[in-house]
């Protein structure tokens, strides 16, 4: 079985690990840490996504540049204030 061609591709899988390792996270019990790697992965991703060539780009590529980054960074330090920010629930 041959990996992904692109450096995006490789990219975009290496992201899509890292979410399912913070959702993993999340349903095991330390929920911050795991919303914390879920935004890191989009933060990082958004990085990727401003440094790869637009040749290379594969599955990073949603729309534009532009847009791509803005949403993935939005979204990324959105869910890292999120599991920083909420208080601890008495339980």
């Amino acid at each position: 079985m041959k990996g992904p061609r692109s450096r995006g591709s490789q990219f975009y899988l290496l992201q899509l690990l890292a979410v399912v390792s913070g959702l993993a996270l999340v349903v095991a019990g330390p929920w911050r840490a795991g919303v914390a790697v879920v935004g890191g992965a989009f933060i990082v991703g958004a990085i990727a996504r401003s440094v790869v060539p637009v040749s290379h780009t594969g599955m990073l590529r949603v729309r534009g540049k532009a847009f791509d980054m803005l949403w993935m960074t939005l979204l990324g330090v959105a869910l890292v204030v999120l599991a920083l920010v909420i208080p601890d629930q008495p339980g």
